[in-house]
C-alpha cells in the first residue's frame, strides 16, 4: 500500500504555495510555487539557486544528517565542480546523481519541484530574507492551526532549530582551514559539529541513537525530539557559531554548550510557554 500524502496550501502575501506531508513531520514544501514569487518561471530560479556552491553545501550537509543512502563520492565529484562558468545543476540531475532525498520532484497536477521545510526556508531566503520570514510564519500559522490537516502535534518545535541551522553551517566555513574545502574531511567537519550539539543536547550522537531506536523509520533524532530540546538546540547553534568565531577549541566549546543546555532546561522547565507547548505536543522525549 502506498503512504497517504497530505497536502495543504499556503497563502504567503497572495501566493499559493503546496505543502506535502505524509504525517512523518517531514514536510515538503513547493520550490516550483515558492519561485514564483522571483520570476514566472521557476525553473530557471530554482537551477540558478542549485548551481550555487553555498547551495550544495547546504544540500551536502543536510543529507549527510538525515539520509544514509547519499552518494558521498558522487557529491564529492559534482562539488568540485561548483563555481565553473559552465556547471549546471537540475532537481532532477542532484537527484539522480547523488541519491538525495531532501530535495523531489513530482510530476503531472499539482505536480513540481519540492523540498524539505529546513531546505525550503534556504531557499526562501535566497529569494529575499523578507520572503522567508512571511513564508515561516505561514508554515507556522498552518503547523499549529487545530483545522490543518498536517501534523498538528507538530507545534512549533522542529522549526525552532532549523532557523539557526544556516548561521552555524556559515560559521563552520568560514572559519575551516583552507585545505579542508572541498576535501572529503569537509563534510566529515560539519557532521561532527552536529553530534557536537546532539551530545550536548541529547547525551548522545545520532548513529547511537538510531541503533537503539530501530523502531523509528523515518527522521532522525532531531525530529524526535521535544519541544524544550528543539528550542535549546536552537540557542546552542547560535552560541556554537559565535564560539567558532572566536576559535575556541572543540573541548571547551563543549564544555560550555553543555552547560548551557543544562541551564536552558531548568529555565525552560518553569516557562509557562514552553510548558504549554510540551503539553500539546505528543512528541517522544529524549532524555539526556
Amino acid at each position: 500500500m502506498s503512504t497517504k500524502v497530505i497536502q495543504e496550501t499556503l497563502d504567503v502575501k497572495g501566493l499559493d504555495v503546496t505543502v506535502r506531508s505524509t504525517g512523518d513531520e517531514n514536510d515538503y514544501l513547493s520550490l516550483t510555487d515558492l519561485a514564483k514569487a522571483k520570476s514566472d518561471n521557476p525553473r530557471i530560479v530554482i537551477a540558478n539557486w542549485m548551481r550555487l556552491k553555498d547551495t550544495l553545501d547546504l544540500l551536502g550537509i543536510w543529507e549527510r544528517l538525515n539520509n544514509p543512502d547519499f552518494n558521498r563520492i558522487e557529491f564529492d565529484t559534482v562539488i568540485k565542480q561548483a563555481g565553473h562558468n559552465a556547471f549546471t545543476m537540475t532537481p532532477t540531475k542532484w537527484i539522480t546523481t547523488t541519491n538525495a532525498i531532501g530535495v523531489t520532484t513530482k510530476n503531472g497536477r499539482n505536480g513540481g519541484t519540492f523540498a524539505h521545510v529546513d531546505i525550503a526556508m534556504d531557499f526562501a531566503a535566497w529569494i529575499s530574507p523578507e520572503f522567508r520570514l512571511y513564508v515561516f510564519q505561514e508554515y507556522r500559522r498552518l503547523k499549529t492551526d487545530e483545522s490543518s490537516r498536517l501534523n498538528i502535534e507538530w507545534t512549533n518545535k522542529r522549526m525552532f532549530a532549523s532557523l539557526n541551522y544556516r548561521i552555524q553551517t556559515d560559521a563552520i566555513k568560514e572559519t575551516m582551514p583552507s585545505h579542508l574545502k572541498g576535501s572529503k574531511l569537509e563534510g566529515i567537519t560539519y557532521a561532527q559539529e552536529a553530534e557536537l550539539l546532539n551530545l550536548a543536547v541529547f547525551g548522545t550522537t545520532s548513529k547511537q541513537w538510531r541503533e537503539q531506536n530501530h523502531n523509528h523509520k523515518t527522521g532522525n533524532i532531531r525530529d524526535y525530539a521535544s519541544v524544550t530540546q528543539n528550542l535549546i538546540l536552537s540557542n546552542l547553534e547560535a552560541r556554537n557559531a559565535e564560539l567558532l568565531h572566536d576559535h575556541v577549541d572543540r573541548d571547551r566549546r563543549y564544555e560550555i554548550l553543555w552547560n548551557l543546555a543544562r541551564q536552558q532546561e531548568k529555565t525552560f522547565e518553569h516557562h509557562p510557554t514552553v510548558q504549554r507547548l510540551e503539553k500539546d505536543s505528543n512528541s517522544t522525549d529524549i532524555t539526556t
